[in-house]
C-alpha cells in the first residue's frame, strides 16, 4: 500500500490539490486475478472505499441435501410409523453448529441408505415437536426405532459418535 506522495503538514488545512487524491494505491490479488480495491480521500466527502461488483454463483443447498425435511404435519407418518429406524436432526436456521452437523447427517444418509431414514426438523417452525422431546438447545440428534426414541446425541460431535449410536439402534 502506498501513501500519498505529498501529504499536507498536520497544522495546515487541506490543499485543493488533495481534494480528490488517492491516499492509497489500489490493492489487487495478482495470483487469482481477483478484484481490485481502492481507498480514496475527498476533502468534502471524506474517505471512500470502492469495491467492484462481485460475480457470485448461487448454489441451492437443497441440491445437496440427502436428509429429508420433516414437519409437525408429517411427523407421525415419517417418524413414529416408519418401518426402518429414523435419525432426526433438530436444528435452527440461525444455528452455525447445526450446519456442521447437517453435513455429517447428509454423509450418514448416503452411507446408511435403505437401512436408516435421515430427516431434519426445524425447531423454529415446529416448536411443539421439539418441546415434546424436551429439546432445549440445538443441534440435537434423536434416533427412533419402532416409533420410540432410542438414542440421542446432543451438540456438535464427530461423525463417529453418530455412527456408534446408529449401530447400537440397528443392532437392538
Amino acid at each position: 500500500m502506498a501513501s500519498c506522495s505529498n501529504p499536507p503538514p498536520l497544522s495546515s488545512p487541506l490543499s485543493p490539490s488533495l481534494q480528490t487524491r488517492k491516499l492509497f494505491a489500489p490493492l489487487s490479488y495478482p495470483r487469482s486475478g481477483g478484484p481490485s480495491y481502492a481507498l480514496h480521500f475527498h476533502a468534502k466527502r471524506g474517505i471512500r472505499f470502492s469495491i467492484p461488483p462481485l460475480r457470485l454463483k448461487v448454489l441451492c443447498s437443497a441440491d445437496y441435501d440427502k436428509a429429508a425435511v420433516v414437519t409437525g404435519d408429517s411427523w407421525e407418518k415419517s417418524i413414529l410409523n416408519s418401518e426402518i429406524p429414523v435419525l432426526v436432526e433438530f436444528y435452527a436456521s440461525w444455528c452455525g453448529p447445526c450446519r456442521m452437523v447437517h453435513r455429517v447427517i447428509d454423509e450418514i444418509a448416503e452411507d446408511y441408505a435403505g437401512r436408516l431414514k435421515c430427516v431434519v426438523l426445524n425447531t423454529d417452525h415446529d416448536l411443539h415437536i421439539a418441546e415434546n422431546y424436551e429439546i432445549k438447545a440445538v443441534p440435537v440428534v434423536l434416533l427412533f426405532k419402532n416409533g420410540e426414541k432410542r438414542e440421542s446425541v446432543v451438540g456438535t460431535m464427530p461423525k463417529e459418535f453418530y455412527v456408534a449410536a446408529i449401530e447400537r439402534v440397528l443392532s437392538s
